[in-house]
């Protein structure tokens, strides 16, 4: 008779490391995009923006390192969360790693627009063109987000070891970033934010993570035949 106990796999490592990510992920994003990038640059006026970026040489490359690092955390995070959800649906799971790393590579692509941007100083309106293009190209890839999220909802609204509610609020977020990425496609001069009001969802993901996520151990599934 066997009395051992039965095989559990603990989601600790991967709910700690997608917790921290993401809140790491959340100062650096802040700092590269909102304290730089909007801070240095003055949509309109190449000039302004180059002079700005000129005497915060230092600032705005430190601003861009902390947008690729993002990117790179964006994968770290797809996989952690594959791993807490794989026990759901594996192949949705997957579907949402996939879409969160297609994001992470077009927001290292629109990035690459900024890292060229201090060697062209003396350029103005490449200067500015090139902020543009970061702008346009990381609001389309937020719609990508958006379906990264919508999928993370839909398997925590299924799973048993997170409250429906998470997911709920997982989904509105995804919804807000979609609004958005389209809303600026479809609408010359969009300047609602919808995921202003929706990001709630991205708080309670990561409140989960570190502090119930963490604790929550699966059973592992094993399979049989008999022939």
């Amino acid at each position: 008779m066997n009395t051992s106990p039965p095989p559990v796999r603990p989601l600790r490592t991967p709910s700690l490391t997608a917790g921290a990510a993401l809140i790491l992920m959340a100062v650096l994003g802040v700092f590269g995009s909102v304290v730089v990038v909007q801070g240095l640059v003055t949509p309109g006026d190449a000039v302004r923006t180059a002079t700005d970026i000129a005497a915060a040489q230092t600032l705005f490359r430190s601003g861009v390192a902390a947008l690729i690092a993002v990117a790179v955390l964006d994968v770290v995070v797809a996989a952690a969360l594959y791993s807490v959800f794989e026990s759901v649906n594996r192949a949705v799971a997957t579907a949402a790693a996939w879409f969160r790393v297609a994001y992470a590579a077009v927001l290292m692509a629109a990035t690459g627009h900024l890292a060229l941007v201090v060697d062209r100083l003396d350029e103005p309106e490449a200067v500015l063109a090139a902020t543009e293009v970061f702008d346009s190209v990381w609001g389309l890839a937020l719609g990508v987000f958006g379906v990264h999220l919508l999928i993370i909802g839909w398997l925590a609204v299924k799973a048993d070891f997170i409250h429906a509610a998470f997911g709920v609020l997982l989904v509105v977020a995804g919804l807000g970033y979609l609004a958005d990425s389209l809303g600026a496609v479809l609408f010359s001069g969009y300047a609602f934010q919808a995921a202003v009001f929706t990001f709630v969802g991205e708080i309670a993901l990561i409140a989960w993570l570190l502090a119930k996520g963490s604790r929550v151990v699966l059973p592992v599934r094993v399979h049989s035949w008999s022939g």
